[in-house]
């Protein structure tokens, strides 16, 4: 059985919503956050003491973008979560994939460490701005990519590339700015919320 180490709406929920959607039976490590100063025999676990990690025979990995490409083509049948190098948006799944870790969730880290995670003396409400304005700017390709009614990012149907670009506006909700993006980004994540496996993957972590 698969086993995944988590911690609660951090990026280890793309691949626990992932896990969900294809319902794949698996075993759930929930940790504190961050788990390599609360809980460090998680290191012997994962030397990085990130999460999240995932555990799938002799498999490893901790990159949480390519957990999801990894299930979706390994495991998800015909779930439609992966989309195959045949179809015409290949590349656009790969890079709505990956821009919703490196693009959009990346400087929201760095939000996050300087007007949360640091010691109130180490904080830096300055930097933390600016790097708020640079998410908020680099979810306009998102939303022109969702103008015109459309859904889903791309293939036309929902896929780990829409896990990935959602969990960038979960964290943007928890970190309070959610409200500064443009409407369609708003209205995709209201439909992410309402997919089962997004419930599900909610209600398993609790």
């Amino acid at each position: 059985m698969m086993k995944l180490w988590h911690c609660r709406d951090a990026r280890s929920f793309r691949a626990l919503w992932t896990l969900e959607e294809l319902g794949i039976p698996h075993e759930l490590v929930n940790l504190p956050f961050p788990p390599r100063w609360r809980q460090p025999d998680y290191l012997a676990v994962n030397p990085l003491g990130t999460i999240p990690f995932l555990e799938d025979g002799e498999t490893r990995m901790t990159e949480s973008a390519a957990i999801c490409e990894y299930l979706a083509v390994r495991h998800g049948g015909d779930s439609g979560l992966a989309v195959a190098p045949s179809e015409a948006d290949y590349g656009a799944w790969l890079n709505w994939l990956h821009h919703g870790e490196a693009t959009l969730t990346f400087p929201q880290t760095l939000v996050f460490r300087y007007n949360v995670l640091e010691a109130p003396e180490k904080r830096q409400p300055q930097v933390a701005a600016y790097y708020k304005r640079w998410f908020l700017a680099r979810t306009a390709l998102a939303e022109a990519a969702l103008a015109d009614g459309r859904d889903w990012l791309c293939a036309g149907r929902f896929t780990v590339a829409d896990i990935s670009v959602a969990y960038a506006f979960l964290f943007a909700e928890t970190l309070g700015h959610l409200a500064e993006v443009g409407p369609n980004c708003r209205a995709f994540w209201e439909r992410c919320q309402t997919r089962e496996g997004f419930a599900r993957a909610k209600a398993a972590q609790a």
